[in-house]
């Protein structure tokens, strides 16, 4: 019930803010916020994450993408561990927030920009962020556990 109602909070946030950007801001605008650092800025992903595969069309994605979400719903009810479900579903959040747009749009609008040391990040919006945390949450927690388990086992023999 918490992953669900989590799940619309976020995929609301993401189509509002996408929403107030396509709203407020002609494509390729900019608006800086930090100076050489921190910008919004609108553009159209027609690929995936840092404009990856763009031209594959949005058959590839709407099919990539179900088959995703498929495997996060069985992952999520195969497991108890709390830490892996919230991974997924911030996971699960990112991905129906940008197939949303895929499928209503075409593309995925973008916004957030960063320069890092004189190096523009891709732009990306909140459906990415929600991937991206919870991929990494993901993998660090999985890492972790395996760490954890692995001293444990170890400790089991000295004793």
């Amino acid at each position: 019930m918490a992953s669900s109602l989590l799940i619309l909070i976020l995929v609301g946030l993401d189509q509002w803010s996408k929403w107030a950007i396509q709203t407020h801001m002609k494509l390729y605008e900019s608006i800086p916020i930090m100076p050489r650092f921190f910008k919004l800025f609108y553009v159209q992903n027609t690929g995936a994450g840092f404009s990856l595969f763009e031209g594959f069309g949005p058959w590839f994605f709407l099919i990539l993408t179900l088959i995703a979400l498929c495997a996060i719903v069985y992952y999520f009810y195969h497991t108890n561990d709390r830490m892996v479900q919230l991974s997924l579903t911030l996971i699960f959040a990112g991905a129906i927030g940008n197939l949303i747009d895929r499928m209503r749009l075409g593309y995925v609008v973008d916004f957030f920009s960063f320069n890092l040391f004189g190096w523009d990040f891709p732009v990306f919006n909140i459906a990415d962020i929600c991937i991206s945390v919870g991929f990494i949450l993901l993998v660090v927690y999985l890492l972790w556990d395996e760490y954890r388990k692995e001293k444990q086992w170890k400790n089991n023999i000295k004793s």
